[in-house]
């Protein structure tokens, strides 16, 4: 039995400059952090004792007889990817709901990955857990999905990501000192705004309308670079949320389907009860929604949300890890 744990994400600052419609032309970067709220994969070789080959569980049960049966796109992916042609138990768990903007499409697609490889007795670095991500949901699922989300999930941490024009990337980890980082946390409140979307579907009308964003997501990558350099200063944090407060009238330009009329009656109201700025995490159009606010403030916030759930939450360093191995439970090993 192999079980891995993968850090869901908060993109603060350049989503929208990760999809390759754009990084391939002008390159790309994001500012975000992995927290810890988590998804659980496990995964083991299943005794062939049934009249099923696999049993894929989430919130769907499939029992197939063969992989090209397997409906979830990234396991059925993933199966051929890495030719696992044994019967196979998969089981997903996570700490919160999908399709809410903490990217938990390519969060489950990392943990499955490296609980595959840890099957197959081989421990994926960070970075070929992302690469191999990135290749799974961009060639092979042609899924309308950014970059960062793969790469925040696999390394963990509070980072810069820049995306060149030949598809590969670097991380460079922020170096906080620690009163800064935990004031930073502090100020961070997560807002479940009680619906959910389909973030490749909110997607697919932003990348279309690239060419006429260039204003927008060239002014959302320079952002990135005035949040880096607001985060490593001494100066007042405010200005970390007033620049998500201006990346998010940005933001709700790109496309349509990214705000509505209730995610602004939400933040406008988190706004008049104190927070400094904010954004709705992911490709928009429902989830989560972060709010930067002074601690003093939140309580009032909180009272002033009260019907919408808040999520405390840390950020978390670790990013995907293998958290159980033991490779000799099960049938049908190699």
């Amino acid at each position: 039995m192999i079980i891995s744990r993968t850090p869901f994400r908060i993109s603060f600052f350049g989503g929208g400059t990760d999809y390759p419609a754009w990084y391939r032309e002008h390159g790309g970067a994001v500012l975000a952090t992995s927290i810890n709220k988590y998804c659980y994969i496990s995964v083991r070789y299943l005794p062939q004792f049934f009249d099923y080959k696999s049993r894929i569980v989430y919130s769907k049960i499939e029992l197939v007889k063969n992989s090209e049966e397997v409906q979830h796109p990234a396991v059925r992916a993933a199966l051929k990817y890495l030719k696992i042609d044994e019967g196979i138990e998969i089981h997903h768990d996570g700490d919160l709901p999908a399709r809410t903007g903490l990217g938990s499409s390519s969060t489950f697609t990392v943990g499955l990955l490296n609980a595959l490889y840890a099957l197959r007795a081989r421990m994926a670095s960070k970075m070929q857990l992302a690469r191999d991500a990135i290749h799974l949901e961009h060639d092979l699922l042609q899924e309308t999905v950014g970059a960062q989300d793969q790469v925040i999930t696999a390394h963990g941490g509070l980072n810069r990501i820049d995306f060149l024009p030949d598809d590969t990337f670097s991380v460079s980890p922020l170096i906080l000192k620690r009163d800064r980082l935990v004031a930073l946390q502090a100020h961070c409140m997560l807002i479940f705004t009680g619906f959910t979307r389909i973030a490749s579907e909110i997607a697919a009308e932003q990348v279309k309308k690239t060419p006429q964003n260039k204003s927008e997501l060239k002014q959302m990558y320079e952002m990135v670079t005035t949040a880096t350099r607001v985060l490593s200063g001494d100066g007042d944090l405010g200005d970390f949320g007033r620049l998500l407060h201006e990346n998010w009238q940005l933001k709700r330009k790109l496309s349509s389907r990214i705000s509505s009329t209730e995610i602004d009656s939400i933040y406008d109201a988190g706004r008049s009860a104190g927070a400094i700025g904010g954004k709705i995490l992911g490709a928009g159009g429902g989830g989560f929604l972060l709010l930067f606010a002074r601690p003093e403030d939140q309580p009032k916030i909180r009272a002033k949300l009260d019907k919408f759930l808040h999520v405390p939450f840390r950020f978390e360093a670790l990013g995907s890890q293998i958290i159980h191995y033991d490779g000799f439970e099960g049938g049908g090993a190699p």
